[in-house]
């Protein structure tokens, strides 16, 4: 069995692989790094599962809006569309897809500005291939003991600006 490859972004069509896997789970990997993408790919299908893969956070938005996943597994610099960027469309899609990001850095900034971004767990670069199936597995046992559709949580509130200090104390 072989991942299947999504087309770029600026192609119009998803060919469907030619035989389908049982598994229960499919997950879309997003990786820009050729030789990282084949790799993980190769590991989680001898793993049993039924894997789509993408060249960046474009094309996976396509197959997200084309196809349901499990798990989403992203890188986070990208090119077209990094892993946050990718996460605020999903997000704001209302999609519900549990998220797992490998990163080499952790974009602390996009989720300290974003906490309804956050993903179900980070992956640090480099991972060992144990590592990326040991979270894999978690991930998806909890997300299946908890429910599969479970509703994003909504926007936070915007917090307030604070109050503008009285003319009276600037200008003395």
């Amino acid at each position: 069995m072989t991942a299947k490859y999504l087309p770029s972004f600026d192609d119009s069509i998803i060919e469907h692989p030619q035989n389908q896997s049982n598994s229960r789970h499919r997950i879309l990997l997003v990786e820009d790094e050729q030789d990282l993408r084949r790799l993980s790919a190769e590991v989680l299908i001898d793993a049993g599962y039924q894997v789509d893969v993408a060249e960046n956070g474009a094309a996976a938005w396509f197959a997200l809006q084309h196809s349901q996943y499990d798990l989403l597994i992203t890188d986070q610099f990208m090119p077209k569309l990094s892993g946050v960027e990718l996460l605020k469309k999903i997000h704001a899609a209302n999609m519900t897809v549990p998220v797992i990001m490998a990163t080499g850095f952790l974009p602390t900034w996009g989720f300290a500005l974003h906490i309804w971004l956050q993903p179900v767990k980070m992956l640090l670069k480099p991972y060992s291939l144990k590592k990326l199936l040991a979270t894999v597995k978690n991930v998806l046992h909890r997300t299946v003991s908890v429910g599969d559709d479970l509703p994003l949580p909504p926007l936070p509130p915007e917090p307030p600006l604070p109050p503008l200090p009285s003319l009276s104390r600037l200008i003395a």
